[in-house]
């Protein structure tokens, strides 16, 4: 009795130890990533064991919650500025490298809306509110405003813009019908709650900086969960995510595209400070 009693105390604490206990990536991720990532997670976790715990938010509030220490492992921006940044200031193991290319579209929820003018359609009457996602955090609302300007729409719109706090918020915006047209990721119409909603164009991708979206692996995920961080961010250039990613609304670059931004990328950031 004796000696089952011990077995059974050394298997609970052997159950209860750091390296006994599940590994877990805790990953900070950009508010367009969600549907993909809610699809790769379970194989990501069947082929590794490893739980995968995401946050999504607009990029540039998580590479804030980074430099103010959240506890983050690994970081997949919806650009490569915010990585840059993040690198350059010494949160980062090495330099973000591009995953994929993100594609901006105009989406309404309403019916029989005619696209046909292009980005002219956002100053018709009829149209009362246009959501954007904060183009000060969100990247996609950022290469919104950028199209508007490209076609020379903006100074029209005046007060008809509203500004969603990420891509998702701006989503719902539009879903909800607060705003009759609004700019999102081309990803986002995946979501099964979007099926058969509206219609939606995709914007010319000349009218706006390339949508390079980063990933890198943070300090954080190094100090505590370097192996099991790192086995992710190899995850995301696997053959597998490569295809969903292709699949389910992005672009991706080619070898030599990535290859140029990803040196860009180690060029204009600066070294971090040690």
């Amino acid at each position: 009795m004796k000696n089952s009693l011990c077995i059974l105390l050394l298997a609970v604490l052997i159950a209860s130890s750091p390296a006994f206990a599940q590994k877990t990536v805790k990953v900070a991720a950009a508010a367009n990533l969600q549907y993909v990532l809610d699809l790769l997670k379970p194989e990501f976790e069947k082929q590794t064991g490893i739980k995968l715990q995401t946050t999504f938010g607009a990029s540039g509030k998580l590479s804030a919650q980074i430099a103010e220490g959240a506890p983050f492992d690994v970081f997949v921006s919806a650009d490569m500025t915010y990585p840059e940044e993040l690198y350059a200031k010494g949160f980062t193991v090495g330099h973000p490298k591009v995953y994929a290319i993100g594609i901006l579209v105009m989406w309404t929820s309403k019916p029989g809306f005619d696209f046909g003018t292009g980005l002219d359609v956002l100053k018709i009457p009829d149209i009362h509110k246009i959501a954007v996602a904060n183009p000060l955090t969100a990247p996609y609302g950022r290469a919104a405003i950028e199209a508007m300007k490209y076609y020379q729409v903006f100074d029209y719109l005046g007060n008809k813009l509203v500004y969603g706090e990420n891509v998702s918020q701006t989503t719902h915006f539009v879903e909800t019908r607060a705003a009759e047209v609004g700019f999102i990721a081309k990803s986002l119409l995946y979501l099964p709650e979007m099926a058969g909603k509206g219609s939606w164009v995709a914007v010319d991708v000349s009218a706006y900086a390339p949508l390079n979206q980063g990933l890198v692996v943070l300090k954080y995920g190094k100090d505590n969960n370097n192996t099991a961080s790192q086995q992710f961010y190899n995850f995301l250039f696997s053959k597998t995510a490569q295809d969903v990613f292709s699949k389910f609304g992005y672009n991706l670059p080619t070898p030599e595209a990535r290859d140029e931004a990803n040196k860009r990328a180690t060029k204009t950031a600066r070294r971090p400070t040690k």
